[in-house]
């Protein structure tokens, strides 16, 4: 099977303290893959290595190969501006620029350069349309974004993902501040997305993790301690820890 990233003996460290440790695990692409764990695990910190968000931390160390597309992503060559276009990000709260609607989706590509205004209404529309938001907005998209409900704001950010036309969308508990509608709405637009992208999602929920992804991976106390199909990682695990973490006996 194809993989979108391959990661091999990878260690992430901050100053002394270790966060991830000998983590090896494939990455499948045009599906989700959920990151489950208690908090405090690696995850987030997992999911940063995946286009290079720790290199903005001083104090992170890493060592190990993580291969996009067979090319290791931590050689010196690696065009990391690139990388991040390929591979974007959509963060746990939703971070709208202080700008319009359209403006808040047409950031990227005028900052890579696009600069005719046909062909950015046309890549606005598009991602707005993507991202299930368009009919809500295509009346205010000289409105604030900030006028936007909370639901609306993270839809908003992933569609300012999709502008970037990236091949992976990278979520940090994207749904974790948003209402059981709004989650509802992210939870069935991802199922929609994952046709086109390959999505890799940390979530607490271990419902949500059962009811969206295709792959799950355990992460405990910095280690991958399994990962499988979801069906298979949630009805027959492998290792007591993580039936102890599925059926809720700690973490």
């Amino acid at each position: 099977m194809d993989t979108a990233f391959k990661i091999e003996n990878l260690k992430v460290a901050y100053g002394e303290t270790v966060a991830l440790k000998n983590i090896n695990l494939e990455l499948y692409p045009k599906s989700i893959t959920a990151l489950i764990g208690p908090s405090g695990c690696g995850k987030s910190t997992f999911l940063r290595t995946l286009n290079r968000m720790n290199d903005l931390i001083s104090i992170c160390s890493i060592s190990g190969e993580v291969y996009y597309h067979e090319n290791n992503i931590y050689d010196k060559q690696c065009d990391v501006i690139e990388l991040r276009k390929q591979v974007g990000m959509v963060f746990q709260k939703p971070n709208p620029f202080p700008m319009s609607i359209f403006d808040n989706v047409a950031y990227g590509p005028k900052r890579q350069g696009v600069k005719d205004k046909e062909t950015l209404k046309q890549i606005v529309e598009k991602a707005l349309k993507q991202s299930a938001l368009y009919e809500e907005v295509s009346d205010r998209m000289d409105a604030s974004a900030l006028s936007l409900s909370g639901g609306q704001q993270q839809r908003l950010c992933i569609a300012r993902a999709l502008a970037m036309e990236p091949e992976v969308i990278l979520m940090d508990e994207p749904t974790s501040a948003l209402d059981p509608i709004a989650t509802q709405k992210i939870e069935t637009l991802l199922d929609d997305l994952k046709k086109e992208y390959t999505i890799i999602i940390v979530t607490h929920s271990m419902h949500q993790a059962a009811r969206i992804s295709d792959y799950t991976a355990f992460f405990y106390m910095g280690e991958l301690i399994e990962t499988s199909d979801t069906n298979t990682l949630f009805s027959l695990p492998k290792k007591k820890q993580t039936e102890d973490y599925i059926t809720g006996r700690f973490g």
